[in-house]
This record gives C-alpha cells, sequence and structure tokens, in this order.
C-alpha cells in the first residue's frame, strides 16, 4: 500500500510539474508584432533598402545601422542625432571640409564578424566606387543623391575614419545618418551576388536581424538578442512587415487581426477605428507633400515664377484637410509656417482664386489658352498618404477655380522615385511636368540636397533644376559658418527664396497618423520620418 501511494504521490508530482512547465512556456511566449506598410512590395532587404523613408524606416535602422543614428525618443522636438557607430566625430580642425568618425570598439555584425573601418571603407566603396567589386548600383544612386558632398573617405585605423566633403558643410552629419552598414561577409557568402545577399539574410549591427524575405508578401524580423547598445534592445520577439498600399485594405487587415499597426489608415475610417477602441497616433513632423515643378524641360510653363507662384495660390489647402480629417495641416513653404526658421517671404500664400488666376494671365494663361499639364503620382508609398483622393481634389480644385487642366499618369511608387532622378526630357517623364513625391524638411542637409544648384537631376534630387542666386549664397553661409546665429539668419533668408521663388506647389504637411491595436505599448510618435521599434511591446 505504501509503494502504491508513493506511485499516485510521484504521478501527481509529475503532472503538477508539467503543468507548470506548460503554464511557465506560455507565459514566457514569443511576441509578434505586425505592420502593415503602405509599400507595393517589401523594400529592398540587402542593407540599404529603397521605396523611400518607408523603406528605411522598416527595412534600413532597426537592421542596419550608420556612424551617425537619429534619437526618436521624443515627441516634443524634431528628432537629434545621437552616436550610433561611430561614437563621436568632429570636424579636423586643420581643414573644414574633413570630418573625423571614432568608430564604437566591440560592435559585431549579426553574422558575428567584426564592425570596424575596414567594413566602413568595403560599404563606402560599395556605394561611391563604380569600380569596386561590392559596387551596386541602385544603393549608389540612392547614396550619392543623399550624400552628394561626398569627397574622399580613408581609414586612419581600425576604430577611426576620415571624409571629406566636397565642399564645407557644418549639417554633413545629417547626410552620413543616411549611409548604413552591411556585413561584407554576407557579399562574400552570396557568391559576389547582390541579388542572392538579401536570401542569405543580409547581416547588420541593428536591434534586428532579418530572418526570412518573402517578395511582395512580407520580411520576417527578430530580436537580436547580442546587440551592442544594452540599453536598447527591443522589447517584441518578433517584427513581421507587410506590403499593403490600398489603404482600405490595410484597414481590413487591422479589423481582421491580420495585423497590428497599420500606416495611414483611411481618413474615413479613424471615427470608427476609435469608437472600435483602435488606437489613432498622430503627430507633427518634418514634412511636405508637394508637387515638383519640372521647371528645366523644354516647353515648360513653370519656367515663369508667376505660374508656380499662381498655382500655390490656387490651392484650397483648407478643403485639403477636411478631406483627411484633419490628419494633415496646410503647406505654405517648405517649413511650416510656425517654424522659426520659416523667416518673413513677401508672398504668404493662401486660397486666392483671384490672385492666382491675375498671375495666370500675366503669363499668358486665359480661359481662351488655359493652363494644361500632366502630373506623375503614385497610388500609394512611403510618405504619401492617399495619393489618389488628394490628387482628385486637387485636379477639381484647379480646374473649378483657377481653370487649370491637369491630368495624371499614375505609377507605382519606386518608379516615381526614380523618374525623380531623370533629366527634365526625359522619354521617362512622358512630357510630365511635375512630380507629387512627399519629401522631408528636416535640415539643412536635406535643404541641400533637394535645392542647391549643384544637385541638378540626374546628379542629385533637384529635380527642379531650380537656381536661385540668393538662396545659394544662404546656403553657402550655411554650409560654411559655425557660428548658430549666423546660420539661422542664413536658413531662414534661404528658405524665403524658396517661397518667393517657389520650385514646388506646396500643398500639405503630413500629421503621420496611424492605427493600432489596443495590445501595442510603448509606441513614440516621434518628429521624424522614422520610428524606434525597440521601445513597442505587446500586451
Amino acid at each position: 500500500m505504501l509503494i502504491r501511494k508513493a506511485s499516485w504521490r510521484n504521478a501527481f508530482c509529475a503532472l503538477a510539474l508539467s503543468a507548470v512547465l506548460l503554464c511557465g512556456k506560455s507565459a514566457m511566449a514569443e511576441t509578434t508584432l505586425r505592420i502593415a506598410m503602405t509599400a507595393a512590395d517589401i523594400p529592398t532587404a540587402t542593407g540599404l533598402p529603397n521605396n523611400g523613408f518607408e523603406g528605411m524606416r522598416f527595412l534600413g535602422y532597426p537592421i542596419f545601422e550608420g556612424l551617425v543614428l537619429w534619437d526618436l525618443t521624443r515627441t516634443d522636438q524634431l528628432a537629434a542625432l545621437r552616436p550610433g557607430l561611430a561614437e563621436k566625430w568632429e570636424q579636423d580642425p586643420a581643414d573644414n571640409k574633413t570630418w573625423i568618425f571614432h568608430l564604437r570598439r566591440g560592435v559585431k555584425f549579426h553574422d558575428g564578424t567584426d564592425f570596424n573601418a575596414d567594413a566602413v571603407i568595403w560599404n563606402l566603396d560599395r556605394y561611391f566606387n563604380n569600380s569596386s567589386p561590392q559596387f551596386e548600383a541602385p544603393s549608389s544612386a540612392m547614396s550619392r543623391a543623399r550624400v552628394p558632398l561626398m569627397g574622399s573617405y580613408k581609414k586612419i585605423d581600425d576604430s577611426t575614419v576620415a571624409i571629406t566633403t566636397t565642399k564645407p558643410a557644418s549639417y554633413f552629419p545629417y547626410m552620413v545618418v543616411y549611409l548604413l552598414f552591411t556585413s561584407p561577409a554576407s557579399f562574400e557568402k552570396a557568391g559576389h551576388d547582390w541579388a542572392k545577399v538579401a536570401t542569405l539574410p543580409a547581416a547588420g549591427t541593428g536591434p534586428f536581424r532579418i530572418t526570412r524575405i518573402l517578395p511582395r508578401q512580407e520580411a520576417d524580423l527578430s530580436r537580436w538578442d547580442k546587440y551592442w547598445d544594452a540599453a536598447k534592445m527591443a522589447k517584441v520577439d518578433n517584427v513581421v512587415l507587410m506590403p499593403i498600399p490600398e489603404a482600405n485594405s490595410r484597414l481590413a487587415a487591422l479589423r481582421s487581426g491580420q495585423v497590428d499597426w497599420i500606416e495611414v489608415p483611411p481618413a474615413d475610417g479613424l471615427s470608427s477605428l476609435k469608437s472600435a477602441g483602435y488606437i489613432i497616433t498622430t503627430g507633427s513632423y518634418p514634412h511636405v507633400w508637394p508637387w515638383f515643378y519640372n521647371i528645366g524641360a523644354t516647353n515648360s510653363p513653370f519656367k515663369d515664377v508667376r505660374v508656380r507662384q499662381a498655382l500655390n495660390y490656387c490651392v484650397d489647402r483648407d478643403g485639403l484637410v477636411s478631406l483627411l480629417n484633419g490628419t494633415a495641416e496646410p503647406s505654405v513653404g517648405w517649413l511650416k509656417i510656425g517654424d522659426p526658421d520659416f523667416g518673413a517671404p513677401a508672398n504668404l500664400y493662401k486660397f486666392d482664386p483671384a490672385k492666382g488666376k491675375a498671375l495666370l494671365a500675366e503669363a499668358g494663361y486665359t480661359p481662351a489658352k488655359p493652363l494644361s499639364f500632366k502630373v506623375m503620382i503614385s497610388n500609394s508609398g512611403s510618405g504619401q498618404m492617399l495619393p489618389l483622393p488628394m490628387n482628385e481634389f486637387l485636379q477639381q480644385n484647379l480646374k473649378e477655380d483657377c481653370g487649370v487642366n491637369v491630368e495624371f499618369d499614375v505609377i507605382e511608387w519606386q518608379v516615381l522615385l526614380t523618374a525623380a532622378r531623370a533629366t527634365p526630357d526625359s522619354p521617362s517623364l512622358q512630357g510630365a511636368m511635375a512630380l507629387n513625391i512627399s519629401s522631408p524638411s528636416s535640415d539643412p542637409g536635406v535643404m541641400a540636397r533637394y535645392f542647391s544648384s549643384a544637385n541638378f537631376s540626374p546628379n542629385g534630387f533637384n529635380f527642379e533644376q531650380w537656381k536661385d542666386d540668393e538662396f545659394e549664397a544662404a546656403l553657402k553661409t550655411v554650409g560654411d559658418s559655425t557660428d548658430p546665429k549666423e546660420i539661422s539668419a542664413a536658413y531662414r533668408k534661404a528658405h524665403e527664396r524658396l517661397v518667393d521663388n517657389p520650385p514646388w506647389l506646396y500643398i500639405v504637411h503630413d500629421l503621420n497618423p496611424r492605427a493600432m491595436s489596443p495590445k501595442v505599448k510603448g509606441f513614440v510618435s516621434p518628429q521624424s520620418w522614422f520610428v524606434d521599434l525597440t521601445l513597442v511591446s505587446m500586451q
């Protein structure tokens, strides 16, 4: 009897232990965050993603890092820079065109290989040295456009690199932030074939690593438990990224539980989402949603500044904001009107069709000879908000209020981005006289990239081939000076010229709307295009 009782007790204890282990396993179940992007496809996963800044947001910084990174932990100010793979940097006191970057020691790529000066030079050659074995044309095109001042670079020692720009630029660290680093071993393992690198998958140094890529379907990330910054360890185990370009499809995916977070919910669905308990986040950030004027095209109507100004007076921005259910604000310049660096331009654009039509008439466009042109737009994409209904509103607005005829060429987002690097009369533009491409407005480095005459397409982001001598002089002061007051005054002057001699039709500033399940905790909506996924948890 004693033996039988002991066996019963042992069996009970075994069952109890199994239950504890099962409960413990349940309590420790992996957490997965599922995000619906606006992109039509998975951004390239070789270390420098395409698909604009949405690509950088999700397949860039979480996996592949730069010497300089963004501080994305605050909502009350524009995102600042912070040390990344470089612990610190400074201008060479003997040469203000040379920057010295002191690399973080002990960092390893996800594949276990060392991050060091050799890896930095290897990646810079990937972007800027056409004759290097690792040269990658698509990444090079993006990097040269984002860092147009790159001159030369060299290794000083294993943990120090010097980069020399083509001219002095106080804002150069704001360009370096877009150069991300991939393990050279990934390229070797893929047999020197960048097309195969993503299938390995590629190794970075970030808080997440790529585990799987399914084109057009999903990209899977997992937390990197050996991340070099213990204070920035990710809180979720996995992230699944899904390309869902159509807004109502993203909404349906959230409601059905297919995803936990969607980028840019449809404006007419916000109220119902709130009522159902979903979280809607918005926030000011450095973003402008414009049309780029094709000023350089042979027969462009936009060579005449009066035409460019006229359209800025013709746009009903408040009506468009109402269409978007308040998730945007009117844009009357590259910067927001409340920005201390907005300046005091002569033109303060508002909805004034009479003034717009008067300017058009001065330029020779009347009801008998109306202004007519084509705009290239996308059906979705990074920062594009809801481009089809927004552009349809503008088309009707310009026709009814100023007699302007606009037709659209709707193309895929990445194709539109490529078009922005075309020359003004390129056949690829199919006669388009404007491009609708949402763009950052975060710092003088971005201003230089988009508007300096040194960066005319196809070499840079000045698609318009716009040149203004007063702007050029002010931008030079911004780059040359080390006096913050002098830099700020010149920055304001440069922005005044962007308003009074506009290269763009300024339309709205996005308020960065997202919709999330109440299970998503810890998200911060920074004043940036990017987000810090390490802050997010699932409960």
